[in-house]
Order: structure tokens, then C-alpha cells, then sequence
């Protein structure tokens, strides 16, 4: 039998990753691609060719395919998709506008409201009113649906989200609003709250419809066009995408899977870069650390306590995320990210990025404005002669020209100003962690960083040194550890029921259970062979009577679900959260949720025997001083091989830089551990 391979891509917003693993040994050969922002699905389909090409492996030699992809959450960003037309429930035209009422910052005199993804001209009131008790007080005409949805249409309007009153806990309604417009124009977008994410909060609700109408037809395009390309390239295989909530799915095929897949994938690519990192840090023995996810636009941090962090919670923009998702926050701090001075004299660092095309001015690709890579490039912090393992040569007059404008208006040298873009970097992402590890109740001092994605390692190190940690580990592929994730985490889906706040032994059981037979449901509709280990968490949004905010109550595993197992474990989380006892206060809870993962069967990366260590010799700019240094060739640095910084340790991935003060040491596995004089833990 010839030997089987499992394909991850991760879709960035400068480089495609593509990771091609075998599934007997472990052993990972990756690649790198520029990405396509105009067709992203072209660049994956280019570098699964170049990959397989490279590996002289055959297309039906493949048997699982899974990427993450950022082409749904830019499109929200952008605000790039369907113009979208709301129907909510007479006397509520305002649902969105009013949100929650809550300013951004609230101390910012001159704070002007973020605009809702559906302009007041395209929300239609329907004559409908379900109470909350489940009584029909009025009830809908679907004549007057269809009408409002041809007039919708007729004003250029291309999806439909619907979102009426109590949907939650009484869907008829949307339901048959669903089905009138589908009747009407079977080929329209249309997104009903209720039946993609029933949980009260009704604005919440109603941004998971708008979302999913804006986005859906666009990712369907996208996955059509992937679909159809990789086939045509040979790959039989079952085709995968990343979900927000760090697991995978099986690519949707029809219009409603894919409005679903289309608010289910909004974090796909950083998600799963965070699944990915736990896989690895467990088996380093890491089980507390920030990941630190570096690309060419933003930078992707989420804490780990021991377990990937989940939050209902999440922001894109200007729009809140209910679905469960794991908790990422980002920055515009790439490494493409454009280096300015403000009217004001001041040095500042993005979001507005170069892009892949033209990119950073280094690249030679046509770019002039400078980036934090032409940065690193005048100060030493990659070598040109070994960027991406030579496939992309760098040249370092073009950056210096492009920080050439900054650097005069700062008064400074060329490597002067180079030096403050990346410390100014630095101190975004500084102050980007710290209210995080504050609101986790964490000393960032006790964590390890891993640091990822193709300019992550690069800045690592200064960024572990003002938080004060002891340690750095940069696995052994960090430059495509998202496409890894990708291809080695969980299925996984969470679904959801809101309760009626006081419930009994009775209805915890049925309602759990419920959930639990629509996730094995779904699990039953995937391609999940090779998947086959299921796990099931009950879980549930818990408050005392009379609060306000829940809190996210996990019940351990085994427990029966009873009223005073789920109130011991709402105690320990109050305790956690707020330092306080709750006592015997009864327990309001709002919604019963389960999660289900089937876990991998894929054997962890291989480490292969490292030929002579090769190094040479390079300077670099350290607090304004050139210093010469040793550039040491990754992929020739055997395990037990210490590098003492000042030094660069190169990749065809990544570049890693340690500054003064650090050492480094490639572990077992082949991941570079990096020790830091003066943190708490050296």
C-alpha cells in the first residue's frame, strides 16, 4: 500500500501556508505561498500543486484535506459582502442601531456610533408578535414577508437576515418567514436567527443573521471555486475547513450550510493556530502560555490556562460574536504592517498593511512605503541571503530608501528609525497583553510565549523581555504552525437551547441530552473516519437570580447532570471570577450548551537527523549598536544544540532573532527553547 498524506493550508494575508504530513511517520514537508487577495482559493490550489510537485506525492495519495482561511472575516471587516435587508418584528426597526447602548470609550468626547452592517433604508417591520410565553398575539402573514422581501430586492438588496422577537425560544415564526421568502426566490441568501443561533440577547442574535447573510454568498463562492479546483487537481479526499471554535468541519455544500459555515469560520485561520500550539505545547509540557500568532497584517495572542480559552464574547470589528469562539484578540502589527509618522510627529506602526502584492519595499515586488519588515531587514533581523529558505530574495537599499521619509522626520538614522518601528511594535503588543492577562487573573511572568507565523519568532523575544517572562519556545515549523492546526485538530461543533431560568434535575437531563443527539447528528454528517475518538461537555450560562451577567459553567466530566452538581460547579467559577462565595442562592440559568470533539488520529511531527550545523556570519543593529552575530541554519541544528544571543537562527519558515542575554536550546522535538536573563522563572 503506498504511503497515505494529510494536506493543512492556512490562507494569510501575505503568504499561503501549506503543511503536507505523512500520516505513518509524522514526518511534515511545508511550503509557502504568496496569497491571492483577489481569488484566495487560487493560492491554496497553487500551493497544494507546488507541494505535491516537491514531494512527488500523487493527489490520491492524500486522504484528508482541512484549511483555515481568513477570506470571511476580511469581508466583514470590509465590510465587503451582500448588501443585506433585515425583517424584524414591527416596532423594532431600530434593533441594530440601538445595539446595547454601550461606548467603546466612553471617554472620548467626540465618539461617533459605528454604523450597522444594514443601512435604516433596508429593515422592514412584519405585522408578527410571538410573547415570550410562547402566545401568538399576532400572527405572521407570509404574503406580507414576500412583499417586503420583493421590495428589498427591488431597492438592490442581495440577502435577506430575519430576526423577530423571543425567536429564541419560539422559532415558528422565522421559520415560516424562511419559508415564504424561500418559496419566493429560492435562489436568495437568506438567514433566520433562530435557526443559526438560537440564544436570547436578541441584538446578538439578530448580528449572527446580518453576518451570516452578508458573508454567505461570498464564501460560497469561495469554497465552490476551491471545491471544484482541487478536485480537478486530483484530490478525492474528504475537504475540511477550520471553525471558529478551534475544531474542523466538513466543507458545507448547501446555500443554508454554507450562511452557517459562514458565521462559523469567522476566526477560522487564528483558531486554529491556537489548536495547533496546544497539540504541541502538551507535548513539550507546556501547559500555561500566550501564543503569539505574527503574520504579515495582524498579530493573533490568546492565553492558555491549561486549556484553550473560549469566550461568547468575541468582537470582529464592530460586531459582536455569540457563537462560542476560541479567544483571540488582534492587532494591525504585522509584519507588513505600514511604518508612519502621524501629523503629530509621532511614530506609528499600522493596521494598514502592505499586502502580499506589493508587500514590504524588501520584497522587491514594487512596494515604497515601509513596513516593520523592511525594519528588521535594516536592522539585521533577517538575513537576506536565507529569507524563506532563499526562495525570496530581500534587498536591503530598497528598505532603507523606504524608511529613508521616516526617519528624516524623526530626525534620526535610517537605523535609528528602523530600531524605534520595531520597538514601537513591541509596545503595541505589550499593551494588547497586559489588560489580557489582567482580566484572566494571570502574571504573564508565570507563562511561556510561543511564538508563531512568519514574523512572530522574529519579535518574540523583545516582547517576552518587557513582560518580564523566562522563556520563548518557537516550535520547530512556527512559520506554518496554522496550516498544522489545521490538519491535526478536532472536529468539533457547539450547539445550544435557551432555558427558562430555574430548572429542575428533570429538565437538565432532557435538555442536555437534546443537544446532545443534535451533535452526534451533525458529527454523523461528516466525514469523520478519521476522527473516530468522540468527547461530549455539557455546559451551561449560569447567574444568580435577580444578575445579569452569566457565567460559563462547565460540568466536570462524569458528573450526573443535576441541579447540585451544576450549582458546585457555578460556586467554583464565582470563586474564581469574583473571589466571592454565592452560598445557596438560587441559580438563574440562561442557556444549556454541548460541545463535541472527535479527536485526530494523526501521530505527531517527526523530528529527522540534522546534517552539520551551518552558520554564518551577519550584524545587526541592537539598542543602537552594530554588532556582528552568528545567522545558525535551522533545519542543521541537532536537538541538545544551544545558540547564545546576540544570534539568528534561520528557517525556511521564519527567521528567529535573540537578542543579548538570551540562549536558546533545540528540545527532543526539535522546538527552540529560549531562556531570558532576569525573568522570574530563569
Amino acid at each position: 500500500m503506498s504511503t497515505r498524506y494529510r494536506l493543512g493550508v492556512d490562507v494569510g494575508g501575505t503568504f499561503t501556508d501549506v503543511v503536507l504530513a505523512d500520516t505513518t511517520t509524522g514526518a511534515l514537508i511545508t511550503d509557502k505561498v504568496p496569497s491571492d487577495a483577489a481569488q484566495p482559493a487560487r493560492a491554496v490550489v497553487d500551493g497544494v500543486r507546488a507541494i505535491l510537485d516537491r514531494a512527488g506525492v500523487r493527489p490520491e495519495q492524500v486522504e484528508y484535506f482541512s484549511h483555515g482561511q481568513t477570506f470571511a472575516l476580511n469581508t466583514v471587516l470590509q465590510r465587503s459582502g451582500a448588501r443585506v435587508g433585515l425583517l424584524v418584528t414591527r416596532g423594532f426597526p431600530d434593533l441594530l442601531e440601538i445595539g446595547r447602548l454601550r461606548l467603546d470609550d466612553p471617554i472620548d468626547m467626540f465618539a461617533v456610533p459605528k454604523p450597522p452592517l444594514v443601512h435604516r433604508d433596508d429593515v422592514r417591520e412584519i405585522g408578527e408578535r410571538m410573547l415570550a410565553d410562547g402566545t401568538e398575539e399576532r400572527p405572521l402573514d407570509p404574503a406580507e414577508v414576500v412583499a417586503a422581501v420583493d421590495d428589498l430586492i427591488a431597492g438592490g438588496v442581495s440577502a435577506v437576515a430575519v430576526a423577530f422577537l423571543h425567536s429564541h425560544l419560539h422559532p415558528e415564526h422565522e421559520q415560516a418567514a424562511y419559508d415564504a421568502i424561500r418559496a419566493a426566490h429560492p435562489d436568495l441568501t437568506v438567514a433566520c436567527s433562530a435557526l443559526l443561533w438560537p440564544e436570547e440577547r436578541e441584538y446578538e442574535r439578530a448580528t449572527v443573521a446580518v453576518l451570516g447573510a452578508h458573508v454567505g454568498r461570498a464564501l460560497g463562492g469561495y469554497l465552490e471555486f476551491l471545491v471544484r479546483e482541487l478536485r480537478e487537481l486530483g484530490l478525492d479526499c474528504p475537504l475540511h475547513i477550520t471553525r471558529s471554535n478551534g475544531g474542523v468541519a466538513s466543507i458545507a455544500h448547501s446555500p443554508d450550510d454554507r450562511v452557517r459555515a459562514a458565521v462559523e469560520t469567522l476566526l477560522s485561520g487564528p483558531a486554529s493556530g491556537v489548536a495547533g500550539t496546544v497539540r504541541l505545547a502538551a507535548s513539550a509540557g507546556v501547559d500555561r502560555f500566550v501564543t503569539m500568532d505574527m503574520g504579515g497584517t495582524s498579530v493573533d495572542c490568546a492565553i492558555v490556562d491549561g486549556a484553550i480559552p473560549y469566550s461568547t464574547e468575541s468582537v470582529l470589528g464592530d460586531f459582536p460574536l455569540i457563537i462560542p469562539s476560541v479567544e483571540i484578540s488582534s492587532i494591525g502589527a504585522g509584519g507588513g504592517s505600514i511604518v508612519r509618522v502621524n501629523d503629530g510627529g509621532v511614530l506609528k506602526v499600522g493596521p494598514r498593511s502592505a499586502g502580499a502584492f506589493p508587500g514590504p519595499a524588501a520584497y522587491g515586488r514594487g512596494g515604497t512605503e515601509p513596513t516593520i519588515t523592511d525594519a528588521y531587514v535594516v536592522c539585521g533581523y533577517l538575513d537576506p541571503t536565507d529569507f524563506a529558505g532563499g526562495s525570496v530574495g530581500l534587498d536591503v537599499a530598497a528598505a532603507r530608501t523606504a524608511l529613508l521619509p521616516v526617519a528624516e522626520r524623526l530626525g534620526l538614522s535610517v537605523e535609528a528609525a528602523a530600531e524605534s518601528a520595531v520597538a514601537v511594535a513591541t509596545a503595541m503588543m505589550h499593551a494588547q497583553l497586559i489588560p489580557l492577562c489582567a482580566q484572566r487573573g494571570v502574571d504573564p511572568s508565570e507563562l511561556t510565549l510561543i511564538a508563531y507565523g512568519g514574523a512572530g519568532p522574529v519579535q518574540a523575544a523583545l516582547l517576552a523581555r518587557t513582560l518580564n517572562m523566562a522563556e520563548v519556545l518557537i516550535p520547530a515549523s512556527p512559520g506554518t504552525l496554522c496550516a498544522y492546526g489545521a490538519l491535526a485538530t478536532d472536529l468539533r461543533t457547539d450547539v445550544v437551547a435557551a432555558a427558562h431560568g430555574t430548572v429542575t434535575d428533570a429538565s437538565l437531563r432532557s435538555g442536555w441530552a437534546a443537544l446532545e443527539d443534535r451533535a452526534r447528528a451533525w458529527y454523523a454528517a461528516q466525514d469523520h473516519q478519521l476522527h473516530p475518538d468522540v468527547t461530549v461537555t455539557r455546559w451551561a450560562d449560569v447567574q444568580l437570580s435577580g444578575q445579569s451577567f452569566t457565567l460559563p459553567v462547565v460540568l466536570p466530566a462524569g458528573q450526573e447532570p443535576t441541579v447540585a452538581a451544576l450549582h458546585r460547579a457555578f460556586t467554583d467559577a464565582y470563586l474564581r471570577t469574583y473571589a466571592v462565595d454565592p452560598g445557596d442562592a438560587v441559580l438563574d440559568v440562561r442557556n444549556l450548551r454541548v460541545g463535541l470533539a472527535a479527536s485526530s488520529s494523526l501521530p505527531g511531527p517527526a523530528v529527522t537527523d540534522a546534517p552539520e550545523p551551518v552558520s554564518v556570519t551577519h550584524r545587526v543593529v541592537e539598542n543602537g549598536v552594530l554588532a556582528d552575530v552568528r545567522v545558525h541554519r535551522r533545519p542543521t541544528l541537532a536537538a541538545g544544540t544551544v545558540v547564545t544571543g546576540p544570534a539568528l537562527v534561520s528557517a525556511p519558515d521564519t527567521t528567529v532573532f535573540l537578542p543579548t542575554g538570551c540562549t536558546g536550546t533545540v528540545d527532543a522535538a526539535g522546538n527552540l527553547r529560549i531562556r531570558l536573563t532576569g525573568g522570574t522563572r530563569a
